[in-house]
């Protein structure tokens, strides 16, 4: 895991691998390569190294990219962001003969948007999204609402419903919950999300200027879905 020994994480990696079918392309926006407590390289320690392609970037050109593009037209290939055109994971009928590739975009919510509308690549696979209500475990880290998950998070939900397997969110989950654990006892402090922090009163930075945010703070208050 590359850690300290005093917050080594190895003891809570899979002993060998995961095995699945399903590969997962992650697209890292560069700032996330910065952060100390980033969940990706610990999703990339339980899988397969041919089954987790981190491609760090902001812009995915064909050009640039041919082996990104040959599997952005493959049919088999998933997208997993949220919105009105994506399909409940859940409810998609995946075929088992054909192993399936999923893209995950990694980043902040704003950073996420700007890779997945500016580039034509990632509106190419069908467009699927978690119907899930579980908390995100990622407590050192602010999310946006009570149920926005990690990348690990997310990839340990996708997986398990793919590969129709229960013990792999739970493997996928359990260096997560060591490395926030860690980080506590060594002085870190929970993060509630923003969306609880709004409608506790607890939100202690100026608010924004800018409308734009003004009122998706107002729709996180008033549990809207934005």
């Amino acid at each position: 895991c590359s850690r300290p020994q005093k917050v080594c994480l190895c003891p809570f990696l899979p002993i060998h691998p995961l095995k699945v079918s399903t590969c997962l392309y992650i697209i890292q926006h560069p700032a996330e390569e910065s952060r100390v407590l980033r969940t990706v390289p610990l999703l990339a320690a339980c899988l397969p190294p041919d089954k987790c392609r981190i491609l760090v970037g902001r812009r995915f050109s064909e050009d640039r990219y041919p082996e990104l593009a040959t599997v952005c037209r493959n049919p088999n290939t998933l997208i997993l962001y949220p919105g009105a055109e994506a399909t409940n994971l859940e409810e998609l009928a995946v075929m088992p003969s054909s192993p399936s590739v999923m893209i995950i975009i990694d980043g902040t919510w704003s950073q996420a948007k700007d890779i997945f509308y500016k580039n034509a690549l990632f509106r190419l696979p069908k467009q699927v999204q978690l119907k899930t209500n579980i908390s995100s475990q990622y407590v050192i880290r602010t999310q946006p609402t009570n149920t926005c998950l990690s990348t690990l998070e997310c990839a340990a939900v996708a997986l398990t419903i793919m590969e129709k397997n229960k013990s792999i969110q739970e493997t996928i989950l359990r260096p997560l919950q060591a490395l926030c654990s860690f980080q506590l006892q060594h002085g870190a402090q929970i993060h509630h999300s923003k969306e609880h922090l709004l409608k506790n009163g607890l939100y202690d930075k100026p608010m924004p200027k800018n409308k734009r945010k003004l009122r998706r703070m107002e729709l996180l208050v008033n549990n809207i879905k934005i």
